[in-house]
């Protein structure tokens, strides 16, 4: 099992989950963040953290599959991501948002660290 970010992160990106993941597995998009697989060690203290509830196991749901392929291919190409930083400013207002990957989702990679 690994833990996978899922597209409740999209345009929120709270940085809350990085803080406290002691093997730096976090990798950061333009308006999301994604969990390496093979880096995570499955310890879950990212899950309660994140205020979107956008973490969950890679067996949580039928989708997981779908998240823990995308958490993958963009990890190998999106920048480390080690701290937190600041939430967008309107992360809350995107928050409980249905249904963002399709409209919202985007590969640019962020800045990282």
């Amino acid at each position: 099992m690994t833990y996978v970010v899922t597209e409740a992160c999209i345009k929120c990106k709270y940085t809350d989950c990085v803080e406290v993941c002691p093997v730096d597995c976090f990798y950061e998009g333009e308006n999301m963040l994604v969990i390496h697989p093979d880096e995570c060690i499955d310890c879950g203290v990212c899950e309660p953290e994140c205020p979107a509830d956008a973490i969950k196991p890679d067996t949580d749901s039928d989708a997981a599959e779908k998240w823990l392929e995308l958490n993958r291919e963009y990890a190998e190409i999106w920048p480390n991501l080690t701290r937190q930083i600041d939430a967008p400013a309107d992360a809350d207002a995107w928050k409980d948002v249905p249904d963002k990957f399709a409209k919202h989702f985007s590969a640019t990679p962020g800045k990282g660290d």
